[in-house]
């Protein structure tokens, strides 16, 4: 593991640095106390303190997920990551984290977006958290200077405190006090989430879950305690997709949990292609108080 990104990580149990052993071809990552750490032949190194309480998504759910990234649909999400992590990273004197920037994305899944902000800033390293070993075996080789780890992002997040120059949190669950623990004071937590009229055409041909139109209130609110929003911005584009890419889509969203599976792909099947569908999230940019 590149040692810039070790030295930040702590043991999940007892919070003690970790340092990387070898035996033969088994790696693991060991604390002073002794305890172990397995890294998988696909790279990434299991920092779960017991047992997660869910496994994520399916190796299939993964590479279909994989696929449509590949195909460039969210690219408008990941160019306005890049952008604000730059201006947050080379906008700071002196740039906050030190003299490597580390970005963490919690709940990384693939690493995708991950790797796209690592492209725009060639002195960064980052680690990718997630709890789906399928994703994590991607995320492990997303970019050349991120690692992966398998962590649940509800428990404490295994970093030192103040380790950690940038926060990615992509669709996923956030954890205040943690990301605050971890998070460098000078550093920034970036939030994406849907706006009101995201994926209106499928929410409304597929009888999607609708997203609330107090989201971003209450995704600032459920902050609060530990971050000031600093700003929020909207970026939007206009997608054509099949119906497989539909199914893909709705696959990486809350309606996969809340809807029949056998009358959404009936549903699926009466669309016209290409698809129409409304791209439309919010980027909220959050100071650690």
């Amino acid at each position: 593991m590149d040692p810039r990104i070790l030295a930040r990580l702590r043991c999940p149990v007892c919070a003690e640095p970790l340092a990387e052993t070898t035996a033969g071809t088994a790696r693991a990552l060991r604390c002073p106390r002794r305890h172990s750490f397995d890294v998988a032949r696909q790279g990434y190194v299991n920092l779960l303190a017991g047992r997660a309480p869910h496994t994520g998504d399916s190796a299939e759910m993964v590479a279909a997920r994989a696929d449509f990234l590949a195909a460039g649909h969210y690219d408008a999400v990941a160019a306005a990551l890049a952008a604000a992590t730059r201006e947050i990273v080379y906008g700071a004197s002196p740039a906050p984290g030190g003299a490597y920037p580390l970005v963490v994305d919690a709940g990384a899944g693939t690493g995708w977006y991950l790797a796209a902000v690592l492209a725009a800033l060639p002195d960064a390293v980052g680690l990718a958290l997630d709890v789906a070993k399928p994703a994590l075996r991607r995320a492990a080789r997303a970019h050349p200077r991120a690692a992966a780890a398998l962590a649940d992002t509800w428990q404490r997040l295994p970093l030192a405190d103040h380790s950690a120059t940038v926060l990615l949190n992509v669709f996923a669950p956030r954890n205040g006090p943690e990301f605050h623990r971890v998070l460098d004071p000078a550093g920034a937590l970036l939030v994406v989430t849907p706006a009101v009229d995201h994926l209106a055409e499928l929410v409304d041909a597929l009888d999607l879950l609708r997203v609330d139109p107090a989201k971003a209130d209450r995704v600032a609110g459920s902050l609060a305690a530990h971050f000031t929003q600093e700003s929020g911005t909207e970026h939007r584009a206009r997608l054509a997709l099949t119906r497989t890419e539909v199914a893909t889509l709705v696959g990486m969203g809350p309606s996969a949990w809340h809807t029949d599976p056998a009358r959404l792909a009936e549903r699926i099947a009466t669309l016209s292609e290409p698809v129409p569908v409304t791209l439309a999230v919010r980027l909220g940019v959050h100071r650690p108080r």
